[in-house]
C-alpha cells in the first residue's frame, strides 16, 4: 500500500524558486528571439505528410480532439476564459434562490460531496490539499497576445482540488504522432469540461471556485501534494493506477474541506533505476543521471530536488516532427492497463524497488512500451 510522503523533505520543497509562467517551454516561444522559429513551426498551419500517423485523416482527428479546449476552455492560452471562468456566468436549468448557502459545518462530508461530483464530470482521480502559493504563478502569460498579468487569488481560497483525467492506453501506443495527440487533446477538452462542472457545482452550493487548465498555477506539486501520484524521471506525475498517463486541472475553492495527505509507492527508487524513459526520449531531454535542485534553463522551476527536463530539446523535437511527443509516458513500465499483472507489478516496486532492473527487462521481452503499428491504425476494429 502507498505510504505517507514526507514533500518538504522528498522534493527539498522549502526552496522553491517562484516562476513566471512566460518562461513555460510553450509560452517562450512565442516571444524569445531564438525560439520563435520552433514556435511557427509548431503552431502554424501544419500540412499533411506521406508518413504514418501524419496523414490528412490523422491531423484531423488530433485538431478535433481539441477542440473543447481551444473553443471552450482555452487553459492553455490564457486564464477565465468560458469553462475556467473564475465567476459563474452560465443559466441554470433551476436556479435556486437567491442568496441559499449550503450547511458546509461537516468538512468530511463536503469532501465526499466534491470528489464524487467530480468523478461524475470525469475526473478518474481526486485530491484535496490546501492552497499553497509556491506553486502560483509570479505572472500569467497570454499565449495569442504575448503579455502578462497579474494573479490574485485572495485568501479565503484556502484549498485546491486536484483532479487527474486518465488517457487512453491504446492510443498512447501510436507516439509521436497526430493519432496519441489526438487523445492528448482529448485529455485537455477533458479537463475543462470536468473542471467546469466542478466550479459550477461548488458555486450552487454558494462557494467560490476558480478552475483552471495549465493557467494560474503548476498542477504537478499541487497533485502530489493531493495525493494523487510522485513526481517520476520524465518530469511528469505518476499515479499509481494510470502511471504518467493523465492529465492535470485544478479548483481553488473556499469550500472547507478534508486535505489528503502525500503519498509514495517507490517511483523514485524505481526511477533511479529505469530510465526507461530517457533512453527512448528521441531529443534525449530526460537526464539519466540523478535527481538535482539545479535547473537546466529559465523553462524549469528550480530549487526543487527532481529530474530536470531540457525542455528547449524537448520543444525543438516537437517542431521537427511536426506534432508533440509521448513516448516518455508510451514506454514507462507505470503505463499499463488494467489487470493483475499491473497489480503485481505496482506490489513489487512498492516493496522490493531494488528489483527494478529485473521489473525492466520483463517489461520488455513482454513488449509493452512498444510502439504499435501506426500504418494500420485505421484499418482496425474499434
Amino acid at each position: 500500500m502507498p505510504r505517507r510522503m514526507d514533500f518538504e523533505k522528498k522534493y527539498n520543497a522549502r526552496d522553491a524558486q517562484p516562476f513566471e509562467q512566460k518562461n513555460e517551454m510553450f509560452k517562450r516561444v512565442r516571444w524569445e528571439p531564438e525560439l520563435r522559429e520552433a514556435g511557427r513551426r509548431y503552431y502554424g498551419i501544419v500540412a499533411p505528410q506521406n508518413r504514418p500517423g501524419f496523414h490528412h485523416e490523422d491531423i484531423a482527428l488530433r485538431n478535433a480532439g481539441w477542440a473543447l479546449e481551444m473553443g471552450f476552455a482555452r487553459g492553455v492560452i490564457e486564464k477565465n476564459f468560458g469553462l475556467y471562468s473564475w465567476e459563474d456566468n452560465t443559466q441554470d436549468v433551476n436556479p435556486l434562490p437567491e442568496g441559499l448557502k449550503f450547511d458546509a459545518s461537516d468538512p468530511e462530508y463536503n469532501t465526499r460531496l466534491v470528489k464524487k461530483a467530480a468523478k461524475l464530470y470525469g475526473a478518474d482521480m481526486v485530491g484535496v490539499s490546501k492552497l499553497d502559493r509556491r506553486w502560483i504563478y509570479t505572472k500569467g502569460f497570454h499565449l495569442v497576445t504575448r503579455t502578462e498579468y497579474d494573479i490574485r487569488i485572495p485568501d479565503e481560497y484556502a484549498y485546491v482540488i486536484s483532479m487527474a483525467v486518465a488517457m487512453d492506453y491504446e492510443y498512447y501506443k501510436y507516439t509521436p504522432t497526430f493519432i496519441a495527440g489526438a487523445d492528448t487533446g482529448l485529455g485537455y477538452s477533458k479537463m475543462g469540461f470536468t473542471a467546469g462542472l466542478l466550479a459550477k457545482f461548488l458555486r450552487q452550493l454558494g462557494y467560490k471556485a476558480i478552475p483552471a487548465g495549465n493557467d494560474t498555477a503548476m498542477s504537478v506539486p499541487y497533485a502530489v501534494q493531493a495525493g494523487l501520484g510522485e513526481l517520476g524521471r520524465n518530469n511528469i506525475l505518476i499515479t499509481p493506477k494510470f502511471g504518467p498517463r493523465v492529465r492535470l486541472c485544478k479548483i481553488f475553492t473556499d469550500f472547507p474541506l478534508v486535505c489528503d495527505e502525500p503519498m509514495e509507492f517507490g517511483v523514485t527508487e524505481f526511477c533511479e533505476a529505469c530510465k526507461k524513459c530517457a533512453k527512448h526520449c528521441p531529443a534525449q531531454a530526460i537526464p539519466h543521471g540523478p535527481r538535482t535542485v539545479e535547473p537546466l534553463n529559465k523553462s524549469n522551476a528550480g530549487g526543487t530536488l527532481k529530474w530536470y527536463s531540457d525542455l528547449e530539446k524537448c520543444f525543438k523535437f516537437w517542431a521537427k516532427n511536426g506534432s508533440d511527443c509521448g513516448n516518455c509516458i508510451r514506454v514507462c513500465p507505470f503505463n499499463k492497463p488494467d489487470g493483475a499483472l499491473h497489480d503485481v507489478t505496482r506490489w513489487f516496486i512498492e516493496r522490493f524497488p531494488k528489483l527494478a532492473r529485473s521489473i525492466v527487462i520483463g517489461d520488455d521481452i513482454l513488449g509493452y512500451g512498444k510502439q504499435a503499428d501506426i500504418a494500420t491504425f485505421w484499418h482496425k476494429g474499434d
